[in-house]
């Protein structure tokens, strides 16, 4: 199941007693935040649950599966995720 961002807003209302305005708000906020950090190339570490990091790949070959031509795929940057060591931990625990 995926956690929508509607889900994510009524769990914040239900734990906090926030209003539904208020923790859309603070969701939003962080979002952007969070989009912004890493739009600037910056990695972001939480604590107890990970980090998010851009990372630049490089051009490479590959093949258009529609025609089977080779084509070569530009640089670009991705964001990766690494989970701490105590949300692994969570998600392994039994």
């Amino acid at each position: 199941m995926t956690l929508t961002k509607a889900q994510l807003i009524n769990s914040i209302c239900s734990k906090t007693g926030l209003t539904k305005s208020r923790a859309a708000e603070a969701v939003e906020t962080l979002l952007e935040v969070t989009k912004k950090t890493l739009e600037d190339g910056e990695d972001i570490l939480i604590s107890g649950f990970g980090k998010f990091c851009v990372k630049e790949k490089d051009a490479r070959k590959g093949r258009d599966p529609r025609t089977g031509n080779d084509i070569t795929l530009e640089s670009r940057k991705v964001v990766t995720f690494k989970c701490s060591g105590a949300l692994k931990e969570r998600i392994n625990k039994k």
